[in-house]
């Protein structure tokens, strides 16, 4: 299982010039997936910089990369910290996290990402975890499904897609990707089944990883360990996780609130390095038409 079967790393070009790496500098990818970004990481470290790298799907765990200079940690980001210090790390020059589900995951039936491919509905990024997609839309109340789907598929009908759910689960339980799919056949508009579809399968994920609160941890966790000058390069895929970010480096809190000192002055731990948010080049998108919706902003800590 190599890095192109997982998938092709996107903007690593802009991704690795964000960074500004320090050829003796300790660097932190939180999104390991095939190892493409800590592959190019490495190649521009030199014999004192480390790399220390994340991953909560175990199916990550078989890129590791043999060399002194690289530790993986099996984990999720949001407990960045405690595990830089277990390392004995307190400190670090750049942090990466490519926030896409890899291919590998998508193209994996039994994982349950795919809305093509027939399998378990599951959708754990980590299967230690008990919380599996299964569980969630056989168990949780109408009101709740509503919820999810509308703050994280951003669904213009979550009611009645809930309500399908729901009623479609009284038949018999929801336990693969089809059911579900042929459960809601009803509420997905001529032309975009594939776009809601995608739309409901990004609620359920978000809801099951406690995505978006995980994220939260680590931008915060990242600006605490970053050294002044040091680099916060993040990649998302879905407006929902780029306001977070955006939010984050502008005020350096999510509601997008600046806070000001005495003196009138921002008190944000980062600066913004680029206004706007970096999007793949039109070559990039002809060659890996999956990061068409990618948005990498960088921000350096004050």
């Amino acid at each position: 299982m190599n890095d192109s079967n997982y998938h092709n790393p996107v903007m690593l070009e802009e991704c690795m010039e964000g960074l500004q790496i320090r050829p003796e500098g300790t660097y932190v990818d939180v999104t390991f997936g095939g190892g493409g970004h800590s592959r190019a990481i490495l190649q521009r470290l030199g014999e004192g910089g480390r790399l220390v790298a994340f991953d909560q799907d175990a199916d990550a765990l078989a890129n590791g990369l043999d060399d002194p200079r690289f530790v993986l940690l099996h984990e999720n980001f949001r407990y960045l910290k405690s595990f830089l210090r277990l390392n004995g790390i307190r400190t670090i020059d750049g942090l990466l996290a490519d926030l896409g589900v890899s291919s590998h995951q998508f193209d994996e039936a039994e994982r349950g990402f795919s809305t093509r491919l027939d399998g378990e509905l599951d959708l754990r990024m980590d299967r230690r975890q008990e919380l599996t997609a299964q569980e969630l839309v056989n168990s949780s109340d109408e009101q709740d499904l509503v919820r999810i789907l509308r703050l994280y598929g951003e669904l213009p009908n979550a009611p009645q897609i809930a309500r399908a759910i729901c009623t479609a689960r009284r038949d018999a339980p929801i336990r693969t990707t089809m059911q579900l799919r042929e459960a809601v056949s009803r509420h997905l508009p001529r032309g975009y089944e594939n776009k809601y579809l995608a739309m409901i399968f990004q609620a359920l994920r978000i809801e099951v990883n406690g995505e978006l609160e995980a994220l939260r941890q680590m931008l915060v966790q990242a600006s605490e360990v970053l050294v002044p000058g040091g680099r916060l390069v993040v990649m998302s895929y879905h407006s929902l996780e780029d306001r977070i970010v955006k939010n984050f480096v502008k005020s350096g809190n999510f509601e997008g609130d600046i806070q000001k000192d005495f003196y009138g002055n921002p008190l944000t731990p980062l600066k913004a390095i680029s206004r706007k948010a970096i999007t793949p080049s039109d070559q990039e998108l002809q060659q890996n038409p999956r990061s068409r919706s990618a948005k990498l902003r960088v921000a350096e800590k004050k």
